[in-house]
């Protein structure tokens, strides 16, 4: 903890407290590419939620912690993020016009898209039927 100066004889005041290390969490979500869509996505064995996101997107930021933690708890669960202003392509291809878009791939096929920022619990529940 920093202190300011002290007075003869007395205690060192606290300034401010320290914040802890920034810790990486041990599940990164993987970023995918237009280029590498179709052998991470729809090929995958996996059902795959793909996050279309962007970085100039405050929804999309309030969303990853969410996903970094949906990554982690989830094996039956493959979860990537697309940026869209680098890969356009796939973002026009799949019609993603508002961020974030979330679109569920299962079996090379989507089958379910929700568009903006919720709670874990919610976006839980809105896959379940499907994961």
């Amino acid at each position: 903890m920093a202190a300011a100066a002290t007075l003869d004889g007395m205690s060192p005041i606290p300034t401010r407290q320290e914040s802890a290390p920034t810790r990486r969490s041990s599940s990164e979500i993987r970023r995918v590419t237009d280029d590498a869509f179709a052998a991470e996505v729809l090929e995958s064995g996996t059902p795959v939620l793909v996050d279309f996101t962007a970085a100039w997107c405050p929804p999309c930021r309030v969303m990853k912690p969410v996903l970094v933690e949906l990554a982690a708890e989830r094996e039956d669960l493959k979860v990537v993020q697309l940026d869209v202003d680098a890969d356009q392509r796939t973002a026009a291809e799949y019609g993603v016009l508002s961020m974030p878009t979330f679109i569920l791939f299962k079996d090379g096929r989507e089958v379910q898209r929700l568009v903006g920022a919720r709670p874990k619990r919610r976006l839980e529940a809105e896959l379940a039927p499907w994961v």
